[in-house]
């Protein structure tokens, strides 16, 4: 081997690096990973229930090590809402989600919320934000996006998700809608297997794709492709996998110059039946700039990718011109970053948002006396993960309930001579809970119903209260609006 090729296979070995976002497990980076970084790593996912955010502060001491050892790209995902790993993991989000201000449809109003999110996050160290989510939600069985969405109507979505571009950039840390080309029309998990959106070019273009333009017209730093297959664009492969789809579809048709991120390739959709380093050549190969790997992705992962990308270059599968692309767009990214501005934390448009979301139908009542809160049980998506919610923090006698036969019975005994507010979650998708709140209401026609997740299922009761999300601020907002807590 000459010195020519010794230089050579070092700067892929450094390109290579700089495409890569792997995670690790605690609050304090791993010598493997701070190695890399000095080695050009191009950054790190952070997840909650790996560890890496027991608080702010431990937070912003884990980035500033990392920071010591390279300049890396530290991502996350902080969607607000029900998708919260910035404390809100914990305690759910102070921000009401996407849903809730579609629902409120004040584009400012958003704009302030991502200011906010984005000023918490740079506070922290955290630069670059896995959000928003501008899928247009078009399926009501939808079982990973659905308050994540700001709606169903690709303009609504639109105006919103430019509003979110903005106020998240604003803030100086880079934005990363997603998931392209649109995960709404879909009623599978992408994490669990591959998803089929049935939408040819012209329906993608007057909806899926309509969010997508307005995002890249307010300056969108990133695009997060998702592992979706669309018979009529990529043949059958995902998305993320397809040439067609990243190159064909988001750089030619739709001019997006930016960096595109993968969504996590350890997910079904990507590498179920490739793998992980597999799958991250072919994701090159398409156009993706940064791999996002996994939470479970760590050492042994990044040293198994590294040798597939750099078996692909040499064998001519990868060209290296895609590599040095790839790098070209994640240093702009950088020097925007540099150039950057901070904002201030504004917690107060969280809580307003949330109030003005929340949609009554029917006369509120006066108890005499605590009312018994009922929480139907529900089963939340990998994205969400176990994110508490529900109104228990502010009712003084609360159960869950899963909604099996019988059970019923018991809660209304427990409610005798007083009132009964019946919590539910998506009640849409789940039989169980739609049971319980029928048995319920035949017994208690006064009993208040809120659902925390999309009003798409309405029973028939007197007294109807929509949060459209089950964030610390929406409970909050709804425990407000009956009586069990006093608004600030």
């Amino acid at each position: 081997m000459t010195a020519d090729d010794t230089a050579t296979t070092g700067e892929i070995a450094r390109l290579a690096r700089g495409t890569l976002l792997p995670s690790f497990p605690g609050a304090a980076a791993p010598r493997w990973v701070l190695d890399e970084l000095e080695a050009g790593l191009g950054g790190v996912t952070l997840f909650a229930l790996t560890g890496n955010v027991p608080s702010p502060e431990s937070l912003a001491a884990l980035t500033a090590q990392m920071r010591k050892a390279g300049d890396p790209f530290i991502t996350i995902d902080e969607e607000g809402g029900d998708v919260t790993r910035l404390g809100g993991h914990a305690t759910g989000s102070p921000y009401p989600g996407n849903a809730a201000l579609g629902a409120v449809d004040d584009p400012e109003l958003t704009r302030r919320i991502y200011r906010s999110l984005g000023a918490e996050l740079a506070e922290v160290g955290v630069n670059l934000n896995f959000a928003p989510s501008v899928d247009v939600n078009t399926a009501d069985d939808n079982p990973v996006i659905g308050t994540r969405s700001f709606g169903a109507d690709p303009d609504l979505v639109a105006r919103h998700a430019a509003a979110a571009v903005t106020g998240t950039q604003e803030a100086g840390v880079a934005a990363c809608c997603k998931h392209f080309p649109g995960h709404g029309a879909t009623v599978d998990d992408s994490h669990l297997g591959v998803p089929i959106v049935d939408a040819d070019l012209e329906l993608l273009d007057r909806r899926e794709l309509v969010p997508f333009r307005a995002a890249i017209a307010a300056g969108t730093r990133a695009v997060m492709t998702g592992h979706l297959n669309l018979p009529a664009i990529t043949g059958g492969v995902p998305a993320t996998l397809s040439r067609a789809a990243i190159t064909g579809l988001l750089r030619e048709h739709l001019g997006y110059d930016g960096v595109i991120v993968t969504d996590a390739l350890d997910m079904q959709g990507a590498s179920g039946k490739i793998g992980i380093p597999e799958a991250s050549v072919r994701a090159l190969i398409a156009g993706a700039d940064l791999l996002c790997l996994g939470p479970n992705e760590h050492a042994e992962t990044l040293r198994a990718t590294l040798a597939a990308i750099d078996e692909a270059v040499r064998t001519g599968r990868l060209p290296a011109a895609r590599l040095h692309d790839a790098a070209e767009r994640t240093r702009r990214l950088r020097d925007w970053l540099a150039g950057s501005s901070p904002a201030a934390v504004d917690r107060a448009a969280g809580l307003e948002a949330a109030r003005r979301a929340v949609r009554v139908t029917g006369a509120l009542p006066g108890w005499n006396g605590a009312p018994l809160v009922v929480e139907a049980e529900a089963t939340g998506n990998i994205a969400v993960g176990p994110t508490p919610w529900g109104l228990h923090p502010w009712a003084p006698d609360a159960v869950r309930a899963a909604g099996a036969p019988g059970e019923a019975e018991g809660v209304l005994e427990r409610a005798r001579g007083r009132g009964l507010v019946v919590v539910l979650r998506d009640a849409h998708r789940h039989a169980a809970q739609r049971a319980l709140a029928n048995a319920l209401l035949t017994a208690r026609p006064d009993a208040v119903v809120v659902e925390m997740g999309l009003p798409v299922w309405r029973p028939g009761a007197a007294v109807y209260l929509a949060t459209y999300g089950a964030a610390a601020a929406n409970a909050q907002a709804a425990a407000e609006l009956l009586g069990l807590v006093s608004a600030a």
